[in-house]
């Protein structure tokens, strides 16, 4: 039950952090560009990357899985899910799966712009 609450309790500040970045740069250099997504996007990939850096590899920094758990699927998910699919790309190239890493990132990019295109359809109707 410890780790359900890490999830929602980070997944909770997470989100209220996206909101809070996305509206703070919308309010300081508008709306036209999203910059507020991007710039939550490259903090949230930073995050991920640093925390599975220091603490998922046996010689870093010991840390209580539910607290690494907080962080990397509660804070992150809630900010973004861009930084699992950054870390997911960066473990395939690291383990020099080279195609597949290319195929994720192109069929990620390219299927997530047709389906919300789709979903945005189905709204219409």
């Amino acid at each position: 039950m410890g780790t359900y609450l890490a999830v929602a309790l980070g997944g909770a500040l997470g989100s209220v952090a996206r909101f809070w970045v996305a509206g703070t740069m919308a309010a300081l250099v508008g709306a036209r560009f999203p910059w507020g997504t991007l710039l939550i996007n490259v903090l949230g990939s930073f995050v991920i990357g640093a925390m599975a850096g220091l603490t998922l590899t046996p010689a870093r920094m010991g840390v209580h899985p539910d607290f690494r758990i907080f962080v990397m699927v509660g804070i992150c998910g809630g900010f973004t899910t861009f930084s699992s699919f950054s870390l997911q790309t960066l473990e395939l190239l690291q383990a020099g799966e080279i195609v597949p890493a290319f195929g994720y990132i192109l069929g990620s990019v390219v299927l997530c712009l047709v389906f919300v295109w789709l979903g945005w359809l189905l709204g219409r109707l």
